[in-house]
């Protein structure tokens, strides 16, 4: 019986590894040029105001190394350009208390927010980490891995914001 157990615990790691390798820009392109979605999110802490600003809403879980490997590139983009009106928010449909731990150790100066699975359901998400860059408008102009995301693209959708 514990080898069942532990074949099943096995088996849902290779399925939860998989999907963090999978082409995360695969299904996702084709939301460019759409509206972002209401965001109905629950923040971990307070909820960011948005309207009127760029946001990169990015698809993330503790458990994926490649989401691990982005968080200190986001908190770079965090500290860079917040003070010029970019909202980052990662989202993830981890329990609070596993995100709290995890934040102990691997600290995230942009926004966490937790997903019922909807706003990843409504995106496609099929690999992570994912993220969208939305401008001012609420337009999604950008979608891919947040690894991918040239500084140029920001700088040019900061531009426009003016």
């Amino acid at each position: 019986m514990e080898d069942t157990h532990m074949k099943k615990r096995l088996g849902l790691m290779i399925a939860a590894l998989m999907l963090c390798w999978l082409d995360p820009g695969a299904a996702q392109d084709g939301f460019v040029g759409q509206k972002l979605p209401d965001l109905k999110l629950d923040y971990l802490e307070k909820e960011p105001e948005i309207k009127g600003k760029p946001v990169l809403l990015e698809f993330w879980a503790t458990w994926c190394p490649p989401c691990r490997k982005s968080i200190p590139h986001l908190n770079e983009l965090h500290g860079k350009y917040a003070d010029r009106g970019l909202v980052i928010i990662g989202v993830t449909n981890e329990n609070k208390s596993v995100v709290r731990k995890f934040l102990k150790e691997q600290p995230i100066a942009y926004h966490v927010a937790f997903d019922d699975g909807k706003l990843a359901k409504h995106f496609q998400v099929r690999g992570i980490p994912h993220a969208f860059l939305a401008n001012a408008e609420g337009v999604i102009v950008w979608s891919g891995h947040p690894m991918a995301l040239r500084e140029a693209q920001i700088e040019e959708l900061l531009k426009n914001n003016k």
